[in-house]
């Protein structure tokens, strides 16, 4: 199959398209060669759990696409737009470096578009003065991240369907650590009728850690000091605390409780050392609805049926998310 990239584009051993045009140029030749399409978007600063998620995709896919693009749409104007990451150089280095060995297959191609391609009639972070189309996803985005990012997910949706309508990915490939992004989105592409990606094609894959702290792999810990870093396992600490008496038979409530004596142990250990925590949110949710579990529900009373604890926590001024699947996960996240 031949591929042309822009000249605009940086200096790559994979292909790297900044216009629309000439990708969907290379994606119609995979479509002749009935090739499948795996898709990875990301908004770069690539870590190894953008690389796992590309690795699930070399292994299942006969191609696999990335696309690198900071979405103003999802930043509320008082957020890190511009001092957001932006490591192309290096983020096509760590791609040019992957392999799957068997069949042997590398990344096909890289997506890198101009937000002037994104959003032709312009984009300002501040929804009142936007003006083209966008998508929401009503009663889904409000709950858990939409609470304390109102606009986030409009943002989310908007920038994905015009990606999905881009790409045309056979599979598409999200991580569990974002897990209201990749329910939200199964959502929309079968309310929309997508055909690439189905929902049965969305995949949800479990969240990277770090092997020695747990601590869900993020573009924003790059932004944690040495001893906030210290203090940052205290999330997933807190989580698998609750988790521990949610398998014991306790209440969400009590379970909830558990979680944060975690947390507010650590942020009085971490303020000795001049590291302020705050705790945005500990909830868990419905994870077909997304509405908030009762207070007074077990998993006996939920007949095992799965719910999501989530927490996002303020660690200086970088903040964390994390979450895990409490239950059965197997209607949320691909077999193993």
């Amino acid at each position: 199959m031949s591929t042309t990239a822009s000249a605009e584009s940086p200096a790559s051993s994979i292909p790297v398209f900044t216009t629309i045009q000439a990708y969907r140029q290379w994606r119609q030749a995979a479509f002749d060669g009935k090739h499948t399409v795996g898709f990875v978007p990301t908004m770069g600063a690539l870590h190894d759990g953008h690389l796992s998620l590309v690795q699930r995709s070399l292994a299942a896919n006969d191609l696999t696409v990335v696309s690198i693009f900071v979405n103003p749409a999802q930043f509320a104007p008082h957020e890190d737009l511009a001092t957001y990451p932006r490591t192309l150089p290096t983020d096509l280095e760590q791609l040019s470096r992957l392999a799957h060995p068997a069949p042997h297959r590398t990344p096909s191609a890289v997506f890198v578009p101009a937000v002037s391609d994104m959003y032709p009639s312009g984009i300002t972070q501040d929804v009142a003065n936007q003006k083209g189309t966008f998508v929401e996803v009503k009663g889904y985005g409000e709950q858990m991240e939409g609470r304390s990012r109102p606009t986030f997910f409009r943002g989310v949706a908007t920038v994905v369907t015009k990606l999905f309508n881009i790409i045309q990915p056979t599979n598409a490939y999200f991580g569990q650590k974002d897990i209201q992004q990749g329910l939200l989105l199964r959502r929309l592409v079968g309310d929309l009728h997508l055909a690439h990606p189905t929902p049965a094609h969305l995949h949800i894959v479990p969240t990277a850690r770090d092997p020695s702290t747990g601590l869900a792999l993020s573009s924003r810990n790059a932004y944690l000091t040495p001893p906030e870093r210290a203090r940052a396992p205290a999330v997933y600490a807190a989580l698998r605390a609750a988790a521990t008496q949610w398998h014991s038979g306790h209440s969400k409530a009590h379970s909830l409780a558990a979680a944060l004596g975690v947390l507010e142990a650590a942020a009085q250990d971490g303020g000795s050392e001049g590291v302020q925590m705050r705790v945005d949110y500990v909830e868990m949710n419905d994870p077909e609805t997304l509405d908030i579990v009762p207070d007074g529900d077990t998993m006996a009373s939920r007949e095992s049926k799965p719910a999501i604890l989530s927490a996002a926590v303020w660690i200086g001024r970088t903040r964390l998310i994390d979450n895990l699947i409490l239950g059965d996960s197997g209607s949320i996240l691909p077999m193993q």
